[in-house]
């Protein structure tokens, strides 16, 4: 079994490329299970119910979020009732929305997608290694398939999640930064890793937003209103090889394309 994640979508440019080149990725690499990170995909920040629609009709099962999900205040009208929308499971107790759901893909193969979020130079929240690993204790005997989408800062914590996890969880796929690291691999106890998938949106941008913009911001320290920049498309990803019989990762691979 395949499964195809997705790098942090930005705006409606990363939408176009998700529609030009998704399903010719999925047809390559025989995916069963694609998930996405969400969190800018209306208009840069957050997600509103139109767009959580349009994604989740182009192949897309599974949508996690992070430090913008609250951005778009459409999102509290809909988080509650869509399973297939995971937002960080170390907000505290009682926030709307879910940290984790298990879905049926490939050959009747339960995947749990977990998303979390960092501590490290981001807003504080609940432990995410005491969260996820109070999870697991609740999962494990019912879960083929456990992935976690790390949304962090800092590549130390990232490293640090998931060599806790390793051996414990299939995947720790690191979101957040938008830029796609080169570090791929099986870590010792047979999780996949990657310190970040990147991100699907313009190629000509910092961050997917406006270079100008963040230029002023950086340059002059004045409040600056970010625009998702235009032209060129990237779409950046990762596929994870899973080994249905023996229950492991035999591989994991970027995807990375200019359109």
């Amino acid at each position: 079994m395949n499964i195809l994640f997705i790098g942090d979508i930005v705006g409606k440019p990363g939408r176009k490329a998700i529609k030009e080149v998704l399903s010719s990725i999925i047809n390559k690499h025989e995916i069963s299970f694609t998930i996405a990170n969400a969190e800018n995909a209306a208009g840069g920040r957050g997600l509103n119910r139109d767009v959580l629609n349009e994604l989740l009709n182009m192949e897309i099962d599974v949508l996690t979020m992070g430090n913008h999900v609250w951005d778009n205040k459409d999102i509290y009208n809909f988080i509650d009732d869509e399973v297939r929308l995971i937002r960080p499971i170390n907000f505290p107790p009682h926030c709307p929305g879910q940290g984790y759901h298990i879905f049926t893909a490939g050959i009747n193969q339960k995947v749990a997608v977990i998303n979390a979020m960092g501590r490290v130079f981001m807003s504080p929240l609940d432990c995410p290694f005491r969260a996820v690993d109070e999870i697991l204790e609740a999962i494990r005997e019912k879960a083929d398939i456990i992935l976690v989408d790390f949304h962090a800062e800092a590549t130390s914590e990232k490293l640090a999640f998931a060599n806790y996890f390793d051996g414990r969880v299939t995947a720790v796929l690191g979101t957040h930064t938008h830029i796609q690291t080169s570090d791929e691999r099986i870590l010792d106890n047979g999780t996949a890793y990657i310190t970040d998938v990147g991100m699907t949106g313009p190629l000509d941008s910092i961050l997917g937003m406006d270079k100008e913009m963040v230029i002023q911001k950086i340059v002059y320290q004045r409040p600056v209103r970010l625009e998702v920049a235009k032209g060129p498309l990237q779409f950046e990803a990762v596929v994870i090889n899973f080994d249905d019989s023996k229950g492991q990762v035999t591989g994991i691979q970027r995807v990375s394309q200019h359109l």
